[in-house]
């Protein structure tokens, strides 16, 4: 017996409302935590990426006013 057959007799609301409600009952606390790991994840990888290119940008900055000598920029 297919899945299929099976949800072949049912009514449209057993199968769009009370089923995936159920599905979100049981399994509501495992799929929040998931999607809160993602988007943590995300955000560290977001605020690594600022602090690496902050980093370069700082190294770089330096870089160009020492390697100048105190030329025509007044550093």
């Amino acid at each position: 017996m297919a899945a299929r057959e099976v949800f072949e007799g049912l009514p449209g609301w057993v199968k769009w409302v009370a089923i995936p409600a159920l599905v979100l009952l049981v399994f509501g606390g495992a799929i929040l935590t998931a999607i809160g790991t993602l988007i943590g994840l995300l955000f560290k990888l977001l605020v690594l990426v600022a602090l690496v290119g902050g980093l370069i940008y700082v190294i770089r900055r330096f870089k160009s006013s020492s390697s100048s000598g105190g030329s025509s920029k007044g550093w």
